[in-house]
């Protein structure tokens, strides 16, 4: 009984061991027994039977019953046979009892071989099932050795890979570190199951917000789109789906408290929470946050968004390397063109003037209305007018008396011819000898004997008299 008890315990402990179920382990020591005992008797006809209950195991091999025995490995003659079954037959197949001393210590290597084998290989097929319905969710790992082309995670019972091109720009791995990353991939290989993980992967902050913020896990609030540069700025639309709960809030949490857990696991990677809109206008201007916005044309043929913004904001509302600008184009699936609000009113006012000289060119090209049809004269019939009467002797009576009434003609005295006058002259002009007269007695006193000084005579101004009072005119208006 207790090798029984010692069987089944054994059995059930190896089974949780290596997180499988008791029936599997019972089938793969089933195979490594049926194994070892056809390579013993070569014979393919071995079957096992195990009883974990009674702790027994029973190995049994299908033999041809015959007149005479040529090969007592597959044959068994009809008088042994009769023993087994009373009523065989030749020609029929029957299931011979094996003793398990009849094999030896190569047959019991080969059989726990087989079945260990068996272990391993079920136990990377179950790690493989698990790990690929796990696909798209965060895993957790110690970091076990870091090179230059991908950092090895231990995971548990598998390791994880994480690629040089799926880890965030100037992060630094140390071994011994608890790392979470996003599960990319699972490939099976010789060696068991290899798991491709990613922390670059904008659905990694998508997991990240759900284990951070109790709305979006349940569903209350709703992750429409992301855009992401990793290690940089991140931006996410949110959308609440019942009244009354602010989407942007739930997600920053009280004093940033969930957004900066997230951001201290990104390596302090900045991220904008912004409100998703059904109208493209009002989310493309959410999405340009934090610039502030005058106003968003669409045009739904092109798909593209032209936003004006205050000429203190184009700065902003463009980013470092345009990098606001592209990851607001890749949040809403809209190419934007951003521009000054300056610029867009010159441009608005030249093609309104383009559209005027188009419009005049237009008039002007235009062919002439037609003229009106002539409309027939009507020629008036002539009055009769009633002759006038004579009166050629009161018009000679008047002639005289209008001859004596003339009046006498006036002499008019030509008018004076005015002179042009006169112009002034800058003082500059004047012709003053004052400086000729320096000139002069300096001349003088360098010729003059020393020991003699002469009498200094004052300098003499001659100036002729109209150029003078024009130079003394020309003084006074210069005061």
């Amino acid at each position: 009984m207790l090798a029984r008890t010692e069987f089944a315990r054994a059995l059930t402990q190896l089974a949780t061991e290596k997180n499988l179920p008791l029936e599997v382990v019972v089938d793969l020591l089933k195979r490594g027994i049926v194994t070892a005992f056809k390579r013993e008797l070569g014979t393919p006809n071995v079957r096992a039977e195990i009883s974990v209950s009674a702790g027994t195991i029973r190995v049994y091999v299908a033999k041809t019953v015959v007149e005479k025995v040529e090969d007592p490995r597959t044959q068994l003659s009809l008088a042994e046979a009769r023993r087994i079954k009373p009523d065989v037959k030749v020609g029929q197949t029957i299931e011979v009892e094996v003793p398990q001393d009849s094999v030896g210590r190569i047959a019991a290597q080969t059989a726990r071989q087989v079945f260990l084998q068996g272990i391993k290989e079920a136990e990377r097929e179950d790690i493989y099932r698990n790990y690929l319905d796990q696909v798209g969710e965060i895993v957790t790992g110690i970091v076990q050795r870091v090179d230059s082309k991908q950092v090895t995670l231990d995971l548990g019972k598998v390791e994880g890979y994480l690629p040089a091109s799926d880890q965030i720009p100037g992060e630094v791995y140390r071994p011994g570190q608890r790392l979470k990353a996003l599960l990319l991939e699972v490939r099976k290989t010789p060696k068991g199951p290899q798991l491709i993980v990613s922390r670059t992967h904008k659905d990694f902050l998508k997991r990240l917000l759900e284990l951070e913020v109790p709305e979006i896990y349940n569903g209350i609030v709703e992750i429409k789109a992301i855009a992401r540069e990793p290690g940089s700025r991140s931006k996410v639309a949110v959308w609440s789906r019942q009244p009354g709960v602010d989407a942007r809030g739930a997600c920053i949490g009280l004093r940033g408290v969930r957004i900066q857990n997230i951001v201290n696991e990104l390596n302090g990677e900045k991220i904008d929470i912004v409100l998703w809109n059904p109208d493209p206008a009002i989310f493309v201007a959410e999405a340009l946050s934090p610039a502030q916005v005058l106003s968003v044309e669409i045009n739904e043929a092109e798909k593209t968004a032209t936003v004006i913004v205050p000429d203190r904001q184009l700065s902003l509302a463009i980013g470092k390397e345009g990098q606001n600008a592209r990851l607001a184009a890749r949040l809403t699936g809209w190419r934007i063109d951003i521009k000054a609000a300056s610029v867009a009113r010159a441009e608005r006012l030249v093609k309104e003037a383009e559209a005027a000289a188009a419009t005049q060119v237009a008039v002007e090209v235009a062919p002439p209305a037609p003229e009106p049809a002539p409309v027939p004269e009507v020629t008036p019939e002539p009055e009769v007018v009633p002759e006038p009467e004579p009166v050629v002797a009161a018009e000679m009576a008047a002639a005289p008396a209008a001859e004596e009434a003339a009046p006498e003609p006036v002499a008019v005295a030509p008018e004076p011819v005015l002179e042009p006058p006169r112009v002034l002259r800058f003082a500059e002009d004047l012709q003053i000898s004052r400086e000729l007269d320096v000139k002069r007695k300096k001349g003088e006193e360098e010729r003059a004997p020393p020991g003699k000084p002469k009498k200094a005579k004052r300098p003499r101004v001659t100036v002729e008299l109209e150029e003078e009072e024009a130079y003394e005119e020309l003084l006074r208006r210069i005061r």
